[in-house]
């Protein structure tokens, strides 16, 4: 069993960072000035995986007080590691995970609350829906890449969803500590195994169209972490045939 704290606010927000002291300043500046317009409480949660540069520090820096949490791998754990930590330790009713780049502005967090209001337990964002809106594209081979992984995905263990891998998500409570429970993929294919594991709780989730815009200075590289994914991939599935995700 996991300990999980208590809830205390309304949102929580998860932040996954690896050596972002170009950019978390700004991220975080974004986030608190939207959020301070909003009604409800809130609170964010930064994991820093490893990162050897100065992202601890200027984050303390940007956002002084009680609304910031920062949690520290020692070492480079992955994406996945590092979300399903800021989710165990978060104390929101609403839990939002994004990107440190912000590739998906915070604002998309308006639509995402219609659709928890309106009884969904998961909402993903999706670049791939007929109504996203792409301001500025990856490069052509990065795309063709993603293409073909979702491609797999959705033949290999997870039919129905156009786009697992976009960096906003939003879960109620009960739903994240059960799925995330329940995660074994500590690297980017984390995201593939939450909502396969969702879907065979029985939640529901819904894919939504999101504004979203290609940021430099991407940590995924492309060739070994492509490689890794894949390999992530079949662990799913394994995992999925000797009953490991048998709930």
């Amino acid at each position: 069993m996991v300990s999980c704290s208590p809830c205390q606010y309304y949102l929580s927000i998860v932040i996954p960072a690896y050596n972002e002291e170009k950019r978390i300043s700004t991220t975080l500046l974004k986030i608190k000035e939207y959020l301070n317009m909003q009604a409800f409480s809130w609170e964010i949660i930064l994991v820093d995986d490893g990162g050897s540069d100065r992202t601890v520090e200027i984050a303390k820096n940007t956002l002084e007080g009680g609304r910031l949490t920062i949690i520290k791998n020692h070492t480079n754990c992955g994406k996945g590691y590092s979300v399903k930590s800021g989710i165990l330790r978060s104390k929101g009713e609403i839990i939002l995970f994004c990107d440190a780049d912000l590739s998906t502005p915070i604002e998309e967090l308006e639509k995402v609350l219609v659709f928890i209001n309106s009884g969904w337990d998961i909402v993903i964002g999706s670049r791939a829906l007929p109504d996203s809106d792409i301001q500025v594209r990856q490069r052509w081979y990065r795309e063709i890449m993603g293409k073909a992984f979702n491609f797999i995905v959705r033949s290999f263990i997870l039919d129905g969803f156009k786009d697992t891998q976009c960096g906003f998500k939003c879960y109620r409570r009960e739903a994240a500590l059960a799925v995330f429970g329940w995660q074994k993929i500590k690297r980017f294919a984390f995201d593939v195994e939450s909502i396969y594991i969702a879907r065979k709780m029985g939640f529901r989730i819904k894919e939504f169209p999101v504004k979203w815009m290609n940021s430099q200075g991407s940590k995924v590289r492309l060739i070994r972490d492509s490689s890794f994914m894949l390999l992530d991939l079949l662990r799913i599935k394994i995992y999925a045939l000797m009953g490991h995700y048998t709930i």
